[in-house]
């Protein structure tokens, strides 16, 4: 069983490219911004919570995510593997996460991170907001606010996964299908 997170700041794909490698390499896709944003839309006490801190670029409390991640995997025990879109952020996430996954005698087997130019990010979000209905992505404010999360919160995981050998870049500009096959080459190397 393989564990995969994909990364790269918001608006790099990594929803997109996780869909479709889910199903070419038969993973379970854990996106922990479809689960919250699920909540949300049940307007559960969680939901309410969360939409308040989503909809201002920040980040949602990881003891949470890391719950809601645990229940699926455990509720998914004939998976082949599970794609983390969008998770963790932060170092200590990381932690938390190799902390449940080594207690199911699992590990992050590689980090993926899509690289894509700053302007490209915004121009994509700018987009998403058209066709998706994002009030996340509808705001410059926020949108920037994301990036510099992202940067400051997420990519120090970076040196933290190259420094234990599973951190890989992946250039993220391109058609869709250009960065699908750059990834797919990647999992197919852990299979």
């Amino acid at each position: 069983m393989i564990n995969v997170l994909i990364f790269g700041p918001p608006g790099s794909g990594k929803g997109t490219q996780s869909v479709k490698l889910a199903e070419k390499f038969n993973l379970t896709h854990l996106s922990t911004g479809d689960m919250l944003r699920a909540e949300i839309a049940a307007g559960t006490k969680l939901g309410k919570k969360m939409s308040s801190i989503m909809s201002k670029g920040e980040l949602v409390p990881d003891e949470v995510v890391i719950a809601m991640i645990a229940a699926k995997i455990d509720s998914t025990k004939d998976a082949r593997g599970f794609l983390y879109d969008g998770f963790p952020r932060t170092v200590a996430q990381t932690r938390a996460l190799e902390r449940m996954l080594n207690e199911r005698r699992m590990k992050i087997d590689s980090m993926l991170v899509l690289e894509v130019d700053h302007d490209e990010l915004v121009k994509r979000l700018a987009g998403r907001a058209e066709l998706s209905d994002r009030p996340d992505d509808k705001d410059t404010e926020v949108i920037e606010n994301r990036i510099e999360v992202y940067k400051e919160k997420t990519e120090p995981i970076i040196n933290y996964c190259r420094k234990r050998g599973i951190y890989q870049p992946v250039d993220g500009m391109g058609t869709v299908e250009d960065i699908f096959v750059r990834l797919s080459y990647h999992i197919k190397k852990l299979k």
